[in-house]
């Protein structure tokens, strides 16, 4: 049976712990509003973007001219996998729903006899699939000193990618993350680029536009754009999503420590109240003897 001294160190230290989970539940929820700003204020550009990107698309078709970032390879064996998480811990399952995701997805390539190549962004996805996984590693974009995700970010992670399935290095690209509904809700996403898919607007009344260049030579200088755009809106959605996903695990966690000092609290007053019973029963044990 522990102590009294030691019961009360037990009590003050987890006193500490809920001061600091509860400081870090407030900095999440301060850094919530700002990334869930910008995450839901990048979704109407992005779907703009996609549903004209899907009507260009629809109209080039299959053609030979259509751009190779829309085409394709003709081929589906070389996959690179973009798996993108926080580069901190303590936000619950986000970090991990995500690379399960993608090792899930990764495993099923293997036994489909496809190789794998991946890119992480973010350490926690790394560690993550570092031991099942490392050896299909070809890059890590590491964005600990980033305080506030910017376009020029997500430009650079595109400029890796293309440069590479220029060089031939793979044919089929997808990115991990996860999509932000509300603080309690995150979605882990899986969404190929390259090549490029564009769901078509269900719009019976979609207004029909002559382009000037042909559609294939905008496709090819807005194709790039897209993949830094989905790359983009995927890191504000993450933003989002890591300090949602704090957020509620430090409610939880500070919870859960006001609970275990109601519960310490209640044995440290049964053990003190045992001690001077004890006390109480040797004194006039004492003075029944004298």
């Amino acid at each position: 049976m522990p102590s009294l001294k030691d019961l009360k160190n037990r009590i003050e230290s987890v006193k500490s712990t809920r001061k600091i989970t509860k400081a870090m539940q407030m900095v999440a929820a301060a850094k919530l509003r700002r990334a869930q700003d910008a995450a839901e204020a990048s979704r109407p550009y992005t779907e703009r973007f996609n549903a004209v990107m899907a009507g260009l698309a629809a109209s080039v078709g299959g053609s030979d001219s259509a751009p190779k970032l829309l085409s394709g390879t003709g081929s589906d064996q070389v996959q690179l996998l973009i798996v993108m998480t926080a580069e901190r811990g303590l936000c619950g399952g986000f970090n991990s729903n995500i690379a399960k995701l993608a090792k899930t997805h990764a495993q099923k390539l293997l036994a489909e006899g496809k190789t794998l190549k991946i890119v992480t962004v973010g350490k926690k996805g790394r560690d993550a699939m570092k031991r099942d996984l490392g050896k299909y590693f070809v890059d890590h974009v590491d964005l600990t000193d980033v305080k506030r995700v910017g376009y020029a970010n997500a430009q650079d992670i595109a400029k890796g990618i293309l440069a590479r399935f220029d060089a031939g290095e793979f044919d089929v690209a997808t990115i991990f993350f996860a999509r932000f509904e509300n603080v309690v809700t995150q979605h882990p996403t899986a969404q190929q680029i390259i090549p490029a898919k564009f769901e078509q607007a269900d719009d019976t009344e979609a207004t029909l536009y002559d382009y000037e260049p042909g559609e294939e030579e905008i496709l090819a200088d807005l194709l790039p754009r897209g993949v830094a755009t989905a790359i983009f809106s995927a890191l504000l959605e993450n933003a989002a999503s890591e300090q949602g996903a704090r957020q509620s695990a430090m409610d939880n966690a500070t919870r859960n420590a006001g609970e275990m000092i109601d519960k310490l609290t209640i044995e440290f007053n049964r053990s003190r109240q045992a001690v001077i019973t004890n006390e109480l029963i040797e004194i006039i044990s004492g003075a029944e003897a004298l």
